[in-house]
């Protein structure tokens, strides 16, 4: 089932995906792959930064098929690498991003309230449509 708006919730870890409507939500969970960086005693420490997660955010991409507004949310930077992987490899996605907020660790009620009440004010802001 696919729903004209979605939110997705990510941080490196975990992403949470809902495509909803007013009355219901259905959820789609995504897991990181995990990387762990390993040093050797005496060898030189570079930025101890992890590559982006590209399959991640990919799959995360995959869940969102069918929506034709999304926002996205999360605590750090992995949201904006998500959005900058939309922009390089999921062109059609990127052009669905209508907005972005940065959200702690919220519950998955609080996340799809959250949404809600972005989009029902996002809504009210558009021009009428006249009909003839």
């Amino acid at each position: 089932m696919s729903h004209y708006h979605a939110v997705v919730w990510l941080d490196h870890a975990e992403a949470r995906v809902f495509q909803f409507n007013k009355e219901e939500a259905e959820k789609f969970s995504v897991h990181g792959h995990k990387h762990h960086l390993h040093h050797k005693a005496g060898s030189a420490v570079g930025s101890g930064r992890e590559p982006a997660d590209l399959a991640f955010y990919t799959e995360i991409g995959h869940k969102l098929d069918g929506s034709s507004e999304v926002l996205v949310l999360g605590p750090g930077a992995a949201k904006l690498e998500f959005i900058r992987h939309a922009h390089k490899a999921m062109p059609q996605l990127e052009s669905r991003i209508v907005g972005v907020e940065t959200v702690d660790h919220p519950t998955d009620g609080q996340v799809v309230a959250y949404a809600r009440k972005y989009f029902h004010a996002k809504d009210r802001m558009r021009p009428l449509l006249e009909t003839h």
